[in-house]
């Protein structure tokens, strides 16, 4: 009887979305274009909630950190994607994909947990108004990003940790242009029945979480602005959670819509190219969202790059 091969595999390749040479310029161009654009708008919005202190309350503070948040979630796995592109190789280290896993893994939970805080900011603020000020206090604003924080790098550590765990007996090709741990559990040779166990748990506790305190929040949210009588009123409370609400819309539909194709065709690079929409189109249009449906962030940025152009101007004299 031959000894199994448990040989631990130094390097993995990263298929990418297309393996089609003359696609790669392309593929490079529109996603460093993205990248870029993620970035640009991203830092333009904690700027001009940092900048102006008519912005310094809960639902900018959550909003600034979600934008930083929303930059290491790319950056977690585009700039590999252009290097790799870049120097016409696929190969990732295991480390490196281990790596990028946990971090990916870190910054997607921190969105989802912003999103339910963001909700519960704007529950607060339509249902319970006159109390606003004293329950989302500074103390339970940073006590809430904490938790985001603490609660997705402890999720991260037990997916990374026995991912560990796991041998891959062949040159392991992902064909995906990042280590999504579902495509990389799937490929390991030894059995994956734990790893399996622990993504269904941190799906429905994670996910299902979340969405169950946004819903119900947005329901109690729902109710409130009915039972005001004015038409302006009604008008004025649903505009400041209109953005929220798309960028919920967004991420959910996206990341859901990606999972649940994908359980349904068993197409890997119609997976990977699904799952561009959440971890790189909602990141970048999310600064979009907020900035063109809210005065108070547009005038922040006017003022912030026209102090900027006058400051650059002076300089020059």
């Amino acid at each position: 009887m031959e000894p199994e091969n448990n040989t631990r595999i130094s390097d993995f390749l990263l298929l990418g979305l297309s393996e089609e040479p003359k696609l790669q310029p392309l593929i490079f161009g529109v996603f460093l274009s993205m990248y870029l654009i993620t970035m640009i708008g991203n830092l333009l919005i904690i700027l001009a909630t940092i900048s102006d202190s008519h912005l310094h309350t809960p639902m900018y503070f959550f909003l600034s950190n979600l934008s930083f948040v929303d930059i290491c979630f790319t950056s977690t796995t585009i700039p590999k994607m252009l290097v790799n592109i870049q120097t016409q190789s696929k190969v990732i280290t295991h480390a490196g994909c281990i790596t990028q896993m946990f971090f990916h893994i870190i910054f997607a939970g921190i969105d989802d947990f912003l999103l339910t805080v963001m909700a519960y900011d704007r529950y607060v603020a339509i249902c319970h108004p006159l109390h606003y000020s004293v329950i989302m206090d500074t103390q339970l604003c940073v006590l809430l990003i904490l938790l985001s924080w603490i609660m997705s790098v402890l999720n991260s550590l037990s997916h990374s940790l026995m991912v560990l765990q796991l041998s891959f007996c062949t040159p392991v090709e992902i064909p995906h242009f990042f280590c999504e741990i579902n495509q990389v559990v799937h490929l390991a040779c030894s059995d994956t029945f734990i790893n399996d166990m622990i993504m269904y748990f941190a799906v429905v506790a994670l996910v299902g979480g979340p969405l169950t305190g946004i819903l119900y929040s947005y329901t109690k949210i729902v109710s409130s602005i009915r039972a005001i009588t004015s038409a302006q009123g009604k008008y004025k409370a649903f505009s400041t959670c209109a953005s929220h609400l798309s960028v919920v819309s967004l991420f959910y539909c996206t990341s859901l819509g990606v999972y649940l194709s994908s359980a349904v065709i068993q197409d890997s690079h119609s997976s990977a190219t699904a799952s561009v929409m959440y971890t790189v189109v909602t990141p970048m249009l999310n600064p979009f969202i907020y900035s063109l449906r809210n005065e108070d962030i547009k005038r922040a940025l006017r003022s912030f790059l026209w102090r900027k152009l006058s400051k650059d101007q002076l300089s020059c004299y």
